[in-house]
């Protein structure tokens, strides 16, 4: 096998990963949310153009939004710790962070 045939050292560690078990044998959570995930990358989005928003407003709403900011993503980074070591699938803990982003949207949003 000459050098230029050989795949790239990600493709080679992914096989090897994908070929460890079959399918069938493969629980259920192992899976990843890909669809779910990218829309919450894409609802996270329109949370930072509201946020910055207020942010270049100033004043007391720009201090409390970046204190909350803050304050939010710990408060979900341990929430999403304690589910994981409960047992929860990587899909029940995107569509919790899903949740937290729509109601930070609704919020941002009334003026």
């Amino acid at each position: 096998m000459k050098h230029h045939d050989t795949p790239p050292l990600p493709v080679i560690a992914f096989q090897a990963i994908v070929n460890m078990a079959p399918r069938d044998e493969m629980p259920e959570q192992a899976s990843f949310p890909w669809y779910a995930s990218t829309m919450l990358a894409y609802e996270s989005f329109e949370v930072i153009r509201l946020r910055l928003e207020r942010l270049l407003i100033g004043g007391d709403d720009a201090h409390h939004e970046a204190r909350l900011m803050v304050s939010e993503k710990v408060d979900a980074m341990f929430e999403a710790g304690a589910s994981l070591m409960a047992g929860a699938t990587p899909a029940s803990i995107v569509d919790r962070y899903r949740e937290h982003v729509a109601a930070n949207t609704r919020r941002l949003s009334v003026t």
